[in-house]
């Protein structure tokens, strides 16, 4: 849980830092801008609040590992994705968009805080503690920090705790590890497809290199 409010918290400072001009640039998402992003974090964040507002007395079903999946790569025809880019758009001005991630945002924190890591959460029709679903949230904030910096080489990147705690999430919803001579950046974008690997890196990653990527959602 402490990794958990890490990890937001330094995305979250990450997006206030923006300039206006950096909404505009492109993501680390495949077809979505800066903006669409940080929409989608306004979207995360809610679902956290509203994970975390839903008690249920049943059995877990899930961990911090198997709340993912491998999932299809993304084609940008999910009705929801659209929906993104058409909410980003509406916000037309990028203080508005990071006012709401900053409010809403600091709530989900704020929530995430005072939770009791063994109450029982529903979401998705699952059941995990709370401290397994925020700790496979590390896993989303890793990544789309690297989404968030992608083109933005002068931007904070993700805590290393942090991606070293994703990797190790990643590495368990596909069942292999990435070769200890990948940094922990580079397990998770070359292993979700968000880079192509090297020839040094292939030749590192052997049979895994067919099989990649390991998109996860």
């Amino acid at each position: 849980m402490e990794l958990f409010s890490r990890s937001w918290s330094a995305l979250l400072a990450a997006v206030a830092d923006l300039s206006d001009e950096d909404f505009a640039r492109p993501s680390g998402c495949a077809g979505w801008l800066v903006r669409d992003l940080v929409c989608h974090l306004v979207v995360d964040a809610q679902d956290v609040l509203i994970t975390l507002a839903t008690p249920t007395a049943e059995e877990p079903t899930r961990d911090a590992v198997t709340y993912w999946r491998v999932v299809e790569p993304p084609t940008g025809d999910d009705p929801l994705d659209a929906l993104i880019v058409r909410l980003a758009a509406a916000y037309e001005q990028p203080g508005l968009l990071k006012f709401h991630l900053d409010d809403v945002g600091s709530a989900a924190g704020r929530a995430a805080a005072l939770a009791d890591p063994t109450g029982r959460v529903g979401t998705q029709g699952q059941v995990l503690t709370a401290g397994d679903y925020l700790s496979a949230y590390v896993l989303e904030w890793s990544l789309h920090h690297l989404d968030l910096v992608a083109h933005l080489p002068q931007a904070a990147p993700p805590p290393a705790e942090g991606l070293g705690h994703a990797r190790k999430l990643f590495e368990g919803v596909v069942g292999a590890a990435f070769p200890a001579s990948f940094a922990d950046r580079d397990a998770l974008l070359v292993g979700t497809g968000r880079r192509t690997p090297t020839p040094a890196e292939e030749a590192a990653l052997g049979a895994l290199a067919a099989r990649l990527p390991f998109p996860v959602g």
